[in-house]
């Protein structure tokens, strides 16, 4: 059975998407079997993958509204054994389009359960809010990953994402665990990074990953080629840190 993970923040510009993409391209050069869900209407990570969100069929939301099967939006292969389902700007209404369904906090989990014996993981790109479509990914998730920047205001919001994720922990799914918490955008020729790391470390009773991503200037170029950094720069800083950070997931 595949592990799920969520990898969420309410906070904009932490690097989910970019966490998203390259944890799934560095876990499937280490020949596991990823499957990637964009829920995020803003589609960054469907076109991180080199996939022309604007012409495509098939989506989170009209899986969500019934139109199709979840077999029927998956785009096979978008990288060596990484799969994608796709979102595009249509998923904004999402939450409309599920008003009066009673089961809306378990429709995407109610599908992934078809399909999540095929892969050995599964990667859910959260929105940077707390909405139903990050509900919908947590309770069908088995832990949550939580990027940080490593900036003054990173404790910022997420004493509420550790509340929302306990929250849903007691009422909607109780084998939801947090995977640990990844500093992002570290720069280490600065002394607030190094403090921010140290701040959170003390002030945190989650697991916090060993590996930390650097502010890496090719992380930051791949993905307006389509590509994740496996494949846009492989020796690069960035693609190593992301390596290490597959392994400890694997670990």
């Amino acid at each position: 059975m595949g592990k799920i993970i969520a990898i969420a923040n309410q906070k904009g510009g932490v690097g989910k998407t970019t966490t998203s993409i390259n944890l799934s391209a560095c876990l499937a050069a280490k020949g596991k079997k990823v499957l990637v869900i964009d829920t995020d209407p803003q589609g960054n990570t469907t076109s991180g993958f080199g996939i022309d969100k604007n012409f495509i069929q098939n989506t989170l939301f009209e899986m969500f509204r019934d139109e199709c099967s979840i077999q029927s939006c998956i785009i096979s292969e978008a990288i060596k054994n990484v799969s994608v389902i796709p979102s595009n700007v249509n998923l904004a209404a999402a939450e409309i389009a599920l008003i009066g369904d009673d089961k809306r906090e378990f429709k995407l989990k109610n599908e992934v359960d078809w399909i999540r014996d095929s892969y050995d993981y599964i990667i859910i790109d959260c929105p940077p809010s707390l909405n139903l479509l990050t509900i919908n990914a947590m309770t069908t998730a088995d832990s949550v990953l939580v990027p940080i920047q490593c900036e003054y205001y990173a404790l910022e919001g997420l004493s509420q994402l550790i509340y929302t994720v306990n929250l849903i922990k007691e009422k909607l799914n109780p084998a939801l665990e947090m995977e640990g918490v990844v500093f992002t955008m570290y720069d280490s020729r600065t002394n607030l990074s190094a403090q921010v790391v140290d701040n959170v470390r003390n002030n945190l009773q989650s697991r916090i990953c060993k590996t930390i991503i650097p502010r890496n200037i090719r992380l930051a170029e791949a993905p307006s080629h389509g590509m994740p950094i496996t494949m846009y720069d492989p020796r690069s800083a960035g693609a190593e840190s992301y390596m290490k950070l597959a392994d400890e997931i694997i670990g």
